[in-house]
This record gives structure tokens, sequence and C-alpha cells, in this order.
């Protein structure tokens, strides 16, 4: 087995210690639509029951079920239509023996009323209605507190609140509800050689993707993202531009810069700061990294390389988990399953792999390919992958036909 190098972080002790030092959010209350996303600081508990009262599951007449139980279709019951009850309306009426009333589905249910014959079941009369077949107590009616009671727990404290949890949340009356809010996220590309996608590279640029992507990334971990841009290998323009976004950020995410080069001026900058720590991560792609604190309010920042793929697989592993942390979800990473791999992978000794792949299923069970080649600039590949086959450190050939651990980047149904 190869151990990882001295000189050298492992994965889980760099995430460790990134997961040390960031919480949850503090939690606030928020209107309904502005919890969507989000993930619940308290227990909620039913103040009232859900139906609120006993309603009609039908279109049809409310009757008693003595008055019916003769009916057939030969030998129809005859009775008189006291009136309608439509939604919303209702405590006009009741029930008495030999008599019934037309009723309209989400009506309450009148009193004397034991069950709802649907209107298909008769003749549709108005003042009159022929009723072709018996109803059973109960029938096609909507208990009062049959979904919630009164005093019910609807929902725990930890629950991501989606379209089916603030349609509940609606229906019992909550308008407001306590949240862990969205992370801030500001992303930011340096470097002199990169231009936006809108405009003319030079000759020695390149158009810069990563803050795209990263943005994208930390939208679709639930944050609240905002692209910045790119910035220039320029010390001062760096700091000021950190400084300004510090106070719309919950965290930062910075990608190039980081390496040993004469122009990382990321490295330079929070170096001097004492506030980041850059070490080199026992991974590939995405060695160089930095995390740490800045600013008064000590924001996280994560400086990722400057390579796209490196870039992207770095977020996965070690951006991500950070986001779930401070969502205040309990599940902080993708989904690792078990796969067959179909080609062979070479990979350095010493390090974790993170290998672009397409993961599927046949005879139902998980197989899984590379996709491209190893180059961490190779962002076609990327685009190509739903998932990413983790080879541990001791691995350096990997064979077709053995059992590999895989991320699930993107979940398709076999």
């Amino acid at each position: 087995m190869t151990a990882v190098s001295p000189e050298l972080r492992s994965v889980d002790d760099h995430l460790r210690r990134i997961l040390t030092s960031i919480g949850p959010l503090a939690d606030i209350e928020v209107n309904l639509l502005d919890a969507h996303g989000c993930v619940l600081a308290e227990d909620v508990v039913a103040e009232q029951p859900l139906p609120r009262f006993d309603n009609s599951a039908m279109d049809g007449y409310a009757v008693r079920v003595a008055d019916v139980a003769t009916a057939s279709a030969d030998h129809p019951v005859e009775l008189p239509v006291i009136g309608d009850i439509a939604a919303g309306t209702g405590g006009r009426y009741v029930i008495n023996p030999g008599l019934c009333a037309r009723i309209m589905t989400g009506a309450p249910v009148p009193p004397g009323a034991e069950a709802v014959v649907p209107v298909e079941w008769t003749d549709g009369g108005i003042a009159r209605v022929r009723i072709h077949r018996p109803a059973s107590p109960g029938l096609h009616i909507r208990r009062a507190g049959e979904d919630v009671r009164a005093g019910d727990t609807v929902l725990r404290a930890g629950t991501t609140l989606g379209a089916a949890q603030l349609g509940l949340l609606a229906a019992i009356g909550r308008a407001r509800v306590r949240v862990r809010p969205k992370p801030r996220v500001v992303v930011f590309s340096t470097g002199n050689e990169l231009v936006d996608a809108a405009a003319v590279p030079g000759p020695a640029q390149i158009y810069e993707s990563n803050s795209y992507a990263l943005t994208a990334a930390a939208r679709e971990s639930g944050a609240m993202a905002f692209r910045v841009g790119i910035v220039p290998d320029d010390p001062v323009r760096l700091l000021s531009l950190i400084e300004e976004q510090l106070v719309r950020a919950d965290l930062v995410i910075t990608s190039g810069g980081v390496s040993a080069g004469a122009y990382d001026v990321v490295k330079e900058v929070l170096s001097r700061l004492g506030t980041v720590e850059f070490v080199r991560v026992a991974m590939q792609p995405g060695m160089p990294q930095g995390f740490g604190h800045v600013g008064p309010d000590k924001t996280p920042i994560f400086t990722l390389p400057g390579n796209p793929v490196s870039a992207f697989v770095s977020f996965e592993v070690f951006v991500r988990p950070a986001i779930q942390r401070m969502l205040g979800r309990e599940r902080l990473y993708r989904p690792l399953v078990r796969a067959t791999l179909l080609e062979p992978v070479r990979k350095t000794a010493g390090k974790r792999s993170y290998v672009r792949a397409r993961l599927d299923v046949r005879d139902g069970t998980y197989v899984v390919a590379p996709v491209g080649g190893m180059g961490s600039h190779l962002v076609a590949a990327l685009a190509q992958s739903n998932a990413l086959i983790v080879l541990p450190e001791h691995a350096s050939e990997v064979p077709a036909g053995v059992t590999v651990s895989v991320m699930v980047l993107e979940r398709r149904q076999p």
C-alpha cells in the first residue's frame, strides 16, 4: 500500500479541517416562498386539524344512509333536494330524514348527512333526485383531522422545504417559518489570460469558464450564488474586490492563482493576511488547495485551482459539503455507489483520483466507464460525465471488471 506523502495533506484531513470550522447559518423567519429550498429550523406543530371540517370528496348529494338503503338501478330512491351547498358556504341546511341536498367537492357536510352519493349514481336532479345505488356510512366524506390532527408535528427541524412541504405549511395556516437561509456565495476567477465568453480573446488569452461552472454548482448545491467574473493578477484590485464582496457574502470562492508560479496572486495576497492556509492535497485533479477565513465576520473562503476540471472536482469534494453544512443539512455528501469498472484506469499512486465517468445500470447493477483523458483541462469530457470514479491513494493500475466507488453527480433512473 502506498501511503500519502508527508508533504501532502490527505483529502479526508483537509475536508475535516474545513467542516470543523464551518457551521449552519443562524436561522431566520421568512415567508413561505422565500423558504423554498431552505432547511427548516424548527418543528412545526399544527394548531388546527386538516381538513378543518368534514367536507365532501365528490360532487353529489348529501344523504342519510337509511334513506338510500334500498336504492338500485331497477328501483331508484327519489328524494327532495332542499338546496345546494357549494364550497366555501354552509350552515344553512340540515338533512332531516327523507331529504337530501346537492353538495359540491370541498363543501362542508351538513348536519344530519351521513354520506355523499356521487352525481354519477343519480339522474342529476335539481328539485328532486333519483338515486340508483345505496351508500355506506361516511362514503365520500373527508373527515376533519383525517390528514393532520391539531397538535400533530407535521414537519421536523432539518427538513428541506420543497413544493410539497410548502403546500403543507400553507394548508395548516403557516404563512411564515424559521429556516436556515441559503448561503450567499460570491464566485470569481483570477488571471490576466482570461476573457469573458462575450469578449474577443487576444492571441494569448482564453475564455474564462470556472466562474460560470462554480456559480452554477453552488446554486445546484442550494446556495444563492453570484458570479463576479474575472479579476486580473493585481494584488490591490484583488484585495479591493474581496473587501467589497464581503458585505454580501457568507462564503467566497476563487479559482486560479494558488499554485507556486510567479503570478499566483491569490496565494500571494491571502498568505500575507495570515488567514488562509495553502496546502497540497493528495488528490488528482485538484492538488493545490486553499481555505481559511477573511474579513471582520471571518467569512470562509475557498481558493481553488485554475484548471477547470480541478476546480470542479475541488468544489464537489470540499465546497459542496461546506455549503450543505451552512444550510443545516444532515446529508453533506454526494451519494456513493459501487459499480463494475468497464475499462482499465491508470493513476498516480499516493493520490486519491476522481475520474470523470458515465454511470449506467445494466441487468440491475451499476456499471461505470471513464470519459475522456485524465487531463485537468478537458472540460468536454466533464460535460459528458454524470459521475466521478473515486480511486484510493494506494492504487496505480485498476483493471476492468473490478468493483469501484463512484460519486453520483446526476441521478438517472435505470
